[in-house]
């Protein structure tokens, strides 16, 4: 076997080695999902139980869990914050690298700083805003905030720089295109393998957000799916039931791994940066 043989050959392992790891837990997720709360005591195997029926009855006709509100309202801060999000960081993208003005460098800088700065730091005042605005127990500041997204910004301006030269933009302002069509009709076309990978990253981002959501929702039919998921496992002993803990987060991957079917197809295109260069 030549060198270069031997090379692709460990690669390959060494790739299927490590998906068989990242799927493995997705595996025993689903084999708990079927098995009861006693079988899943008894420690772990590999076999499929007979109980996915009853432990997803289970979950759904649990009143304490609003299952259904919860999954509906995951999805409406989510599919909110993925649009905001990737839709508001083009449209400061485009304005910082079409259009030159004086305070440019220190506006992209300002931006930067505001990227470093972590969620937990800003958490009170932001809950204190909230609770001033009559916001509490609210799913709008879930998504609005995402309006402003430093991270997502970075990733499109960074794509932007690579993959839309200023001659288009100057092309279309000349055959007399106003600047919000050409964002909307040349810049989002070209920035969308971009668009659809943020718009998977802070999906699931959103998805799987617990801290804020924990702090800002008061009322059970306002629940998302993370607090409903610690609610249940936080639950007495006489009510724990493992079976219904692995079946509320099997349900709760369940539209992540739609949202990422869908846009999966986007992300070698949104990963190649650097492809067109002007």
């Amino acid at each position: 076997m030549s060198l270069s043989k031997l090379n692709k050959f460990l690669c390959y392992l060494v790739l299927i080695l490590l998906s068989i790891l990242c799927l493995f837990s997705f595996y025993i997720l689903i084999v708990n999902s079927t098995r009861a709360h006693s079988e899943i005591q008894k420690g772990f195997s590999f076999t499929f139980g007979n109980f996915f029926g009853n432990n997803l009855k289970n979950v759904l006709g649990n009143k304490e869990l609003p299952v259904v509100h919860g999954i509906a309202n995951s999805l409406i801060i989510s599919i909110a914050t993925a649009l905001l999000a990737t839709y508001f960081s083009v449209l400061t993208a485009f304005s910082i690298h079409a259009y030159d003005f004086k305070f440019k460098k220190v506006a992209f800088s300002f931006i930067m700083m505001i990227m470093m700065v972590p969620p937990q730091v800003t958490a009170l005042g932001f809950i204190r805003w909230m609770g001033k605005l009559d916001m509490v127990d609210s799913l709008l500041p879930l998504f609005l905030p995402s309006i402003a997204s430093p991270i997502v910004f970075y990733f499109m301006i960074s794509y932007m720089q690579s993959n839309l030269p200023k001659a288009i933009i100057e092309a279309a302002r000349i055959d007399g295109s106003s600047e919000f069509r050409t964002f909307n009709q040349i810049v989002l076309p070209i920035m969308k393998p971009a668009i659809a990978v943020q718009a998977i990253f802070t999906f699931v981002s959103s998805w799987n957000n617990y801290f804020i959501p924990s702090l800002i929702i008061r009322s059970a039919e306002n629940k998302t799916m993370p607090i409903l998921i610690a609610q249940l496992r936080s639950a007495d002993y006489l009510k724990f039931d493992m079976g219904q803990v692995y079946m509320l987060i099997f349900l709760a991957i369940i539209p992540i791994l739609i949202v990422y079917i869908i846009l999966s197809k986007y992300i070698v295109g949104g990963v190649a940066v650097g492809s067109v260069k002007e």
